[in-house]
């Protein structure tokens, strides 16, 4: 007899139980025959090796501890997305290899020296942060705390990202493009994040109610960018799922703010058999046994 198939998904110790996608995800492979857990990366007691495929889900600690996550992945025989893509894609400076590449982003000034005097609006971000941490959206009157995440930031020894905050972002939100296996899946309108003097974020996606998304059809536009942004991405031929997350510049166009290749919430919910698509990429990603 032949034994089924094993599959870890991976979670942090945060949301032991993973994410809503990964419930999902793990649900729809069981129906596929896929003995599916769902197990926390750092948790010394998991033997990994008993699994055919480790697939990166709510992972959304590993920040505070980067090179230990990618050396957990690097030390994995397989796992999705592909380790060297999750150490390129985990440093937002692979915003500057993309720009280079001709990918139209939101502006960005890499660790500078002050805050801006010819932006109303700006975001401050580490390059390396999840889910909102320690970024925050600073305007008029707010300049001396402004400074001051300058400088903790750069005291850290961590890359400064400085960022127009665009005002589309207020009414239109952004677009969240959820492809599978390549392919383009479904997208999600996400509200803003940023709320104006709500001063540093915290880690946000875990029970918080900023960022709320509803279901959204993509423009031909933003498909378009889509394509562009996946093609220019640096082995980027083996990616089980991404989510390009775009924002309408000042003319309207649509801008690249982030590319999720590592641990994004996919938003399964919100398209029908979404679940059972990216359950039957797995599959096929899969070692014969």
């Amino acid at each position: 007899m032949t034994a089924s198939p094993r599959c870890a998904l991976a979670t942090c110790d945060r949301l032991p139980e993973g994410s809503g996608d990964a419930r999902m995800l793990a649900a729809a492979l069981t129906g596929l025959g896929v003995a599916a857990d769902i197990a926390v990366w750092d948790d010394p007691a998991v033997d990994w090796s008993r699994y055919d495929l480790v697939v990166i889900r709510s992972t959304w600690d590993y920040t505070d501890r980067r090179d230990a996550f990618l050396a957990w992945a690097e030390s994995l025989p397989r796992v999705l997305n592909p380790a060297d893509v999750l150490r390129w894609n985990t440093d937002k400076r692979y915003l500057r290899d993309l720009e280079a590449a001709g990918v139209p982003v939101v502006p960005t000034r890499w660790d500078p020296d002050d805050i801006p005097a010819d932006w109303p609006e700006f975001v401050l971000k580490p390059s390396v942060s999840s889910g909102s941490r320690d970024t925050a959206r600073w305007g008029a009157g707010e300049e001396d705390a402004a400074r001051a995440h300058l400088r903790a930031l750069r005291d850290a020894g961590r890359t400064v990202m400085l960022q127009p905050y665009l005002e589309a972002v207020d009414t239109a939100g952004e677009t969240a493009l959820v492809f599978i296996g390549g392919e383009y899946s479904h997208a999600g309108r996400k509200a803003r994040v940023l709320n104006p003097g709500a001063g540093i974020e915290g880690l946000a996606g875990l029970g918080e109610t900023r960022g709320k998304v509803t279901a959204t059809t993509a423009t031909a536009a933003e498909l378009d960018l889509a394509h562009r942004v996946l093609a220019a991405v640096p082995g980027g031929r083996d990616l089980l799922y991404a989510r390009v997350d775009l924002v309408p510049g000042p003319g309207g166009d649509p801008l690249l703010i982030e590319l999720e290749l590592t641990e994004p919430a996919l938003y399964l919910e919100h398209a029908a058999d979404a679940a059972t698509r990216l359950a039957t990429t797995v599959t096929a990603r899969l070692p014969r046994r």
